[in-house]
């Protein structure tokens, strides 16, 4: 929630310098989207805890959750727009992807210097 708040922030400055007015339903309601969006990454970790699962499973359920999660709120906070909504799901699908393969090289190499730091 913290990242919520900080761009919550950056945009209601940017509206004050430019003096632009909104109503206060559509920032409580943007502000909302943001926490839930943010409670919900904060949680969703606790997928890769179950060990009985392969990591194949425990990454497809992450992600349909993600996805179902992300897509459901987009639409009502209109962030995505029906029209554009392909557009939408490809982001989020490019922008975890790369959070998934980042995460996936870093713990990769952990593992080796773990293994090399045994090895000695």
């Amino acid at each position: 929630m913290g990242f919520s708040a900080i761009i919550t922030f950056a945009f209601l400055t940017v509206m004050v310098i430019q003096d632009l007015q909104f109503s206060v339903y559509i920032i409580w309601r943007n502000v909302l989207g943001g926490m839930v969006m943010g409670v919900y990454f904060g949680t969703a970790s606790l997928v890769y805890e179950i060990e009985k699962w392969s990591p194949l499973k425990q990454t497809v359920v992450h992600f349909v959750l993600s996805v179902s999660i992300w897509l459901s709120l987009a639409i009502w906070m209109g962030w995505v727009l029906l029209f554009p909504l392909l557009l939408g799901i490809g982001s989020f699908m490019v922008i975890y992807i790369l959070f998934w393969c980042g995460s996936y090289l870093y713990f990769k190499r952990i593992e080796s210097e773990l293994n090399s730091s045994i090895k000695k």
